[in-house]
């Protein structure tokens, strides 16, 4: 009998470049076998609330906008960078804290200390007198938040089941963020702030990150480190060794697209709705609470999808559909509700988040370097799409009107798109059934 070939082999499939813990190298066994389903369940719940908390504080900024800007006197390219320097801060935390867990094997205590770190810096928004204040505080939030995301993608990919990793992952980074960081933040921060001001709202914030911090103290095991394999050889990849894989500079690219759509829709439309559209505070805060509603959905339902019928087919149609949103901001002057319906539509996008900075990334490089390449995933996209986009769009606002960030929203969807169907497939149950080994394997 002859040997099958090997799964780079098959179907005339040519093989990926030989890197260091990824196809060609023997798989090292996850941590998952050990853990119960209950565990894993309450895992995947608690890095779900986690993340949450985190982008409630995030988000906090983009919704208390209308309130803070004629405070402080902020122009739309002001507004830009303060968006775009948090993002700066947590790109460069999540290159390098993703790989100093990586390298000190402690996940869930340097996850509990950014936790804390972020939570603290809330207050400090919440006190801010001038620009530069501001500025400074949501630079140091960011470098405190942006670990979070490549420790607790990492946790996920060695601690649950792969057959359920793109359903997990999703969970993880979209369900809790968007229930809590873009549907509860504007609803109950704008009410607080009408009730009081935006900086009691900032104080607010502040307090679920230190309740998150201590359930994940007690609830949760440090994970074991993974076990290597002896035909492995070094113990970590460079970067540049990660680039090398089409799959990974692909997520980068459209992540880098994907990112700055998705802050810029944050810093720009609650401003748009009020000043553009003419409606009130309230409307709005529900208006954006629909992406939340959205997300949440979308973030089980996208990412389970892709476990079923592929990650490829969900991160190329997705951005072509999401450009819904903008052109209905831009075109549609009736109903509120219809408005928040079109949102909710084209919002169907956010459930590809997790599977280009998470999923992908963590199917096609070994165990041993996941927080690395998911931090440096993550890190790009943010480093690039969040740090330069909000800044362009707030500059193009300020030359050319208020709904000129929206054209560019319709812009970067439509790119993303087209770059996606350069991927290589990554699911385990779509390449099965092509008689394909996983890519990690």
């Amino acid at each position: 009998m002859q040997p099958s070939p090997p799964a780079s082999d098959i179907a005339g499939v040519p093989p990926l470049p030989q890197v260091p813990g990824t196809v060609g190298a023997a798989p090292a066994p996850g941590n998952w076998t050990k853990n119960s389903p209950a565990y894993q369940t309450l895992l995947v719940f608690l890095l779900s609330l986690n993340f949450g908390i985190v982008f409630f504080d995030r988000q906090a900024m983009n919704v208390l906008m209308p309130d803070v800007q004629p405070e402080l006197g902020l122009s739309g390219t002001q507004i830009g960078i303060i968006a775009g320097g948090l993002s700066f801060s947590w790109a460069i935390a999540a290159f390098f804290v993703g790989r100093l867990s990586d390298t000190l094997g402690k996940r869930k205590i340097l996850l509990i200390l950014a936790t804390i770190a972020f939570s603290l810096c809330s207050f400090l928004s919440g006190l801010a007198t001038s620009f530069a204040f501001l500025f400074g505080a949501r630079l140091l939030m960011g470098a405190a938040e942006g670990g979070v995301m490549p420790i607790s993608h990492a946790m996920v990919a060695s601690e649950v089941n792969p057959a359920r990793r793109g359903l997990a992952q999703g969970v993880a980074q979209n369900l809790g963020s968007n229930l809590l960081g873009s549907f509860a933040a504007p609803v109950v921060l704008v009410a607080f702030a009408t009730a009081f001001s935006w900086r009691e709202a900032f104080y607010l914030a502040a307090v679920p990150g230190l309740l998150s911090a201590a359930l994940i103290w007690f609830l949760l095991r440090e994970p074991a480190p993974v076990a290597r394999h002896e035909a492995e050889e070094g113990g970590s990849i460079s970067f540049l060794d990660a680039f090398k894989v089409r799959n990974m500079w692909i997520c980068v690219v459209v992540g880098v697209l994907m990112v700055a759509h998705f802050v810029t829709t944050w810093a720009f439309m609650p401003l748009f709705l009020e000043q553009g559209k003419g409606f009130d505070s309230t409307t709005m805060s529900w208006i954006m609470g629909s992406l939340g509603i959205a997300a949440a959905i979308y973030s089980i339902v996208i990412s389970g999808l892709s476990d079923i019928i592929g990650r490829k087919p969900v991160m190329v149609a997705l951005p072509f559909l999401s450009i819904v949103g903008p052109l209905g901001a831009l075109y549609w002057d009736g109903s509120p509700y219809v408005l928040a319906a079109i949102f909710f539509l084209g919002w169907m996008v956010n459930g590809i988040f997790p599977i280009f900075m998470a999923t992908i990334p963590s199917e096609t490089f070994d165990a041993r370097h996941h927080a690395t390449v998911l931090g440096l995933a993550m890190g790009s996209c943010e480093v690039l799409g969040g740090v330069f986009g909000p800044p362009i769009a707030g500059m193009l606002n300020d030359a050319f009107g208020l709904s000129t960030f929206l054209w560019l929203l319709i812009g970067l969807a439509l790119v993303s798109g087209f770059v996606a169907m350069g991927l290589k497939e990554t699911a385990p149950a779509v390449l099965a059934r092509r008689g394909r080994a996983p890519l990690a394997a």
